[in-house]
Formats: C-alpha cells, sequence, structure tokens
C-alpha cells in the first residue's frame, strides 16, 4: 500500500507513527468485512478513516451514510435508524425508508455512537447480529446487508461501566478497533497543517501565504489544541485573513513571528482536570476510580511535558529568505528531533503504577488495559514495569 498516495487521495496530512499506523490498520480492516469503532477525539478526522474504510472493501459501489447519533431527536431516532410505516406516530404521514434500509448492500458510519439511548442500542445490536430490524410501527421482520463503522470521543468502556452504553454492543463492536491520536500527540505534524490550510485559504482569497519563524512554529506547536485539526484549520484561516495581504508579482509571501501571532492564540478558560465519576467514595479516602482518574492525568502530563522538553531543544534555525522552488517541497517531511530520554523518577513511578492499575482492573489482560490507557497494545508492552515482562 502506497500511504503517501493514500493521504493523498483523502487529503490527510501528517508523518506521525501513530497517525500511519491508524490508517495502515484500516486498510487492513478493509476487506474483512468486521465492523470497525474508531475512537478519537473530536476533530481528529475519524470520518476520513471511516471513507477509507468503505473505499477498499467490496462494498465501495454501495451507499456510504454518516449519521451524527448526537444530532438525531431522541424520539426519532429509531425511525431514523430502522424507517418507520405511515401513522405509526404524530407526524407520520407516510411510510419512510431508514438508513439501514437505504444503506443495504454499503456502509454506515455512526459517528458519536455512545449518544444512542439504550433502547436504539439494543436495536443496533440485533440488527449487528442476524441483519433483522423492524421499521417503527410495524411487526414485519425486515433484513439488510450493511457494514456498521462506528466513531466516539468518549471513553466507551467507561460508558459501559457507568451504565450508558451496553456491554454486549460494546464487545460487538471492539473487536476491531482504530485510534486517532489527537493533534497534542503529533506535535511534528502542526506546522505541515498549518501551511495546508493557509496554502489552501490564500488560493481562493488570492492573498499571500502565511510562513512562520522558528519561534512562531514553537508556539503553535505548544498549543493543546483540543479542538484538533478542525480547531486549527480555523485558526489558520482566521489568522491568514487578518495578517496577510493581496498577493502581487513581487510578494507571494508572508513571515511571521511569534509575537506576530501570539494576540491571536486560542486562549482557554481553564484547563481539563480529572473527572470522578458517579460511584466514587464520597469520603472515607479516595476509592480506585479516583485514584485511576489521578493516574491517568498524572500520566497526561508526563506526555506534555516530554513534548514541551522536545520543543524546547529543537536548534534555532535561521529565518529562510527566499520562497520555496516547487510548492511540492512545502510537504517534504521535517526532521524530526528526539524527546529527551530523562524524566523525573515519580513521574516513571507514577507511569508504572497507571500501567499496574489498569493490569489489575482487566485481571492481566494487556489489550484491554491499553484500551483503557487510551494507548496501543505496543506501547503499553513497552511501558510495562520489570515485574510484568517476566509473565
Amino acid at each position: 500500500m502506497d500511504l503517501l498516495a493514500l493521504k493523498n487521495r483523502y487529503e490527510i496530512i501528517g508523518n506521525d507513527p501513530a497517525l500511519n499506523e491508524a490508517l495502515e490498520t484500516a486498510v487492513k480492516f478493509a476487506p474483512t468485512g468486521l465492523n470497525v469503532l474508531i475512537q478519537g477525539e473530536s476533530g481528529v478526522g475519524k470520518e476520513s478513516v471511516a471513507r477509507i474504510i468503505h473505499q477498499f472493501s467490496s462494498r465501495r459501489q454501495g451507499e456510504f451514510f454518516v449519521v451524527n447519533c448526537g444530532a438525531l431527536a431522541r424520539e426519532l431516532v429509531n425511525s431514523e435508524l430502522f424507517g418507520h410505516v405511515k401513522g405509526s406516530f404524530t407526524g407520520s404521514t407516510e411510510t419512510r425508508k431508514g438508513y439501514f434500509e437505504e444503506a443495504n448492500g454499503g456502509t454506515l458510519f455512526l459517528d458519536e455512537i455512545a449518544e444512542l439511548p439504550l433502547e436504539s442500542q439494543a436495536l443496533l445490536l440485533r440488527v449487528l447480529q442476524s441483519g433483522e430490524y423492524r421499521k417503527v410501527g410495524s411487526n414485519k421482520i425486515e433484513h439488510t446487508d450493511v457494514r456498521v463503522v462506528a466513531a466516539t470521543n468518549v471513553h466507551l468502556y467507561e460508558a459501559v461501566r457507568r451504565g450508558k452504553f451496553r456491554e454486549d454492543l460494546y464487545f460487538r463492536l471492539s473487536a476491531a478497533q482504530i485510534r486517532i491520536p489527537p493533534l497534542r500527540e503529533r506535535r511534528g505534524d502542526i506546522y505541515l497543517l498549518f501551511r495546508k490550510f493557509t496554502s489552501d485559504f490564500s488560493e481562493v482569497a488570492g492573498m499571500c501565504k502565511i510562513a512562520l519563524r522558528p519561534d512562531a512554529i514553537r508556539l503553535i506547536e505548544e498549543y493543546r489544541w483540543p479542538g484538533n485539526i478542525r480547531q486549527l484549520q480555523g485558526f489558520t484561516q482566521s489568522l491568514t485573513a487578518r495578517l496577510s495581504e493581496k498577493i502581487s508579482p513581487t510578494r507571494q509571501r508572508i513571515e511571521l513571528g511569534a509575537d506576530d501571532i501570539r494576540p491571536f492564540m486560542p486562549r482557554e478558560e481553564g484547563e481539563p482536570t480529572p473527572i470522578v465519576y458517579e460511584g466514587a467514595q464520597p469520603s472515607g479516602g479516595l476509592g480506585a476510580d479516583e485514584r485511576q482518574a489521578i493516574y491517568k492525568a498524572i500520566f497526561d502530563l508526563k506526555q506534555e511535558i516530554d513534548a514541551l522538553k522536545a520543543q524546547i531543544g529543537r536548534p534555532q534555525l535561521p529565518a529562510p529568505v527566499a520562497p520555496l522552488q516547487e510548492e511540492e517541497a512545502e510537504w517534504q517531511e521535517q526532521e524530526e528531533v528526539p524527546a529527551p530520554r530523562e524524566s523525573t523518577l515519580s513521574l516513571k513511578a507514577t507511569e508504572e503504577e497507571l500501567i499496574r492499575q489498569a493490569l489489575e482492573k482487566n485481571h492481566g489482560n494487556r489489550k484491554k488495559a491499553a484500551e483503557q490507557l487510551g494507548m496501543s497494545e505496543r506501547t503499553l508492552y513497552r511501558k510495562l514495569p520489570e515485574e510484568y515482562r517476566r509473565k
């Protein structure tokens, strides 16, 4: 598989190993016919991965429907998914097909699947198991042949534990999983994306492209981008509109430093804090779930610190003095500066303790522990405490 050609076809920018692994896994899953669960934060590009799965499958000639489960009116979810017959409820003046009937022979992408009501989850499980469903208001059993690719931006197994998502449906969907990393975990791709977005926007608007000096690059790479690619795109377009100017024969690109763009950087009202889920002990010390949340927060903080060290350690490069000769050169992979290996003993110990907690909670099952921690099984194995390596 030509990974570069795949990225160009679906306008995916980046060279991060975790992103590449997600794309390669999508292509491997595509011809199998398995239902796939895509996990990742809002704005990371889950729909693009779902389209790759459809296009590389035997269903590519069939329909591909996108359903945002979070946008469906709660009282109309079953009608939207499975259809309804005339007179089944107020306003149903005619029989209507649902997505599972429309997508017969194709692929149905269910985004934000965790937002489905429990009743609809039960109906979804049935159609996944047998292909059978009933329209709302009908006793007739219908059949469909649809592949489901589901996506979520929440920790789905945690939703199972809290009673918000059916465990049997989770296991039905999670046999084939793909995790798309957030932008803060692929900082080396941030400036590549910035250049792509400013190039596209400036071409349409007839404005100069914006290039960033090294200090400005560090500034955008150090920001968390909680809205991920979607947020970075909006920021880049707004910045280009504010600070660029009309293109001319003598001026086609504007170079900006950190001081130029700092006033326009996104600002958050506050930093995220660990969530204590329902059922945690109200008194008498920390419960297991509370400790797990704290360990997870510290573990994420360690990753942020390691990434920040990598940025600080990046050498200062002189600002370019002339535009690139070829447009393609802008998208060439940049040399990556490896992050420093040293980390404090306390953070390393906390990381190992977090892994121990996850393994104990999942009875030593490394795959489930990795899912709980939001990392790949390969990464988990590399970070295993010494006593678990001997098992």
